[in-house]
């Protein structure tokens, strides 16, 4: 097999000792298998902006900080600088993300650097060594789905204290190895003090996986933790062992605007008979 272009400095500088395989080729990356000192690894190559096919990039970008004033007017500008700058930012994002998450506890690949835009990281891999296969593909009982999924939304918590969100949660982004789930593919990462779509973005993430595990679980449809860990958060009371219970009393809804004038209505008219009424019985 040809060696991908990006993957050829880091073969020439003997960070990579050889490609074995292709693993991914996505929307945003290609992932191959490599031997780095006699260690399997992968080596996530991420695609030009042109060639990449992830969508509304700047709502995602929302919130991250530029180096300093010269790079973040040129970010905001159209020119060279300023895509080759967010091309930068875009692949950083995940290593940085990877790294903050892993020494939180979070259950992702180990990162092992970037070299020349090529990500370094732990080969997820199943109890024959081979490629660990996701969470869509992986057949569950009931009972395996409701312990995964309240392993993920912890998991989910855990990201949300060290103030991050995956921001593109799904079956399709969840390696299962020997020991469970693992969160992968990162580049997307949420800033969620920052930007001013991380609910959204954050209760799509937790919706995805109470609607994987629902299909073995239908109960988990019902649960509201998307909400309730917002919630805690936004009150300065999350923290990775908050108690949860699924559930959240969403504040009363707003009256409707046509029954209160209705009932105003109502009012003024029961007042004007009054008030015909004694006129009448003092003409009498």
């Amino acid at each position: 097999m040809k060696i991908p272009r990006g993957l050829q400095p880091l073969i020439d500088d003997g960070i990579v000792d050889a490609m074995l395989r292709q693993l991914k080729s996505g929307k945003e990356a290609s992932v191959f298998l490599v031997d780095c000192g006699g260690q399997l690894r992968c080596a996530k190559v991420y695609k030009d902006a042109e060639h990449r096919g992830f969508h509304k990039l700047a709502a995602y970008q929302e919130g991250r900080k530029a180096r300093g004033s010269r790079d973040a007017r040129a970010m905001s500008g159209r020119g060279r600088q300023g895509r080759k700058l967010q091309e930068a930012q875009w692949k950083n994002a995940e290593v940085d993300a990877l790294y903050r998450l892993a020494a939180a506890g979070v259950r992702v690949p180990q990162p092992y650097g970037v070299f020349d835009g090529v990500l370094l990281m732990e080969f997820i891999r199943d109890e024959h060594d081979q490629p660990a296969p996701r969470l869509n593909e992986v057949d569950l009982t009931a009972g395996q789905a409701r312990e995964w999924h309240a392993f993920l939304v912890r998991q989910i918590v855990r990201m949300l204290c060290c103030g991050l969100i995956h921001g593109d949660l799904s079956a399709f982004n969840v390696l299962v190895d020997t020991d469970g789930p693992v969160i992968i593919d990162l580049p997307q990462a949420v800033d969620a003090a920052s930007n001013n779509n991380a609910f959204r973005m954050f209760e799509r993430d937790v919706n995805n996986m109470r609607d994987s595990f629902a299909r073995e679980a239908p109960e988990l449809a019902q649960t509201e933790y998307a909400h309730e860990i917002w919630s805690l958060y936004e009150n300065g009371e999350l923290h990775p062992d908050s108690v949860l219970t699924g559930h959240f009393e969403h504040p009363t809804a707003a009256a409707d605007v046509d029954a209160v004038l209705a009932q105003i209505d109502e009012a003024r008219r029961e007042a004007e008979a009054r008030e015909r009424g004694r006129r009448q019985a003092e003409a009498e």
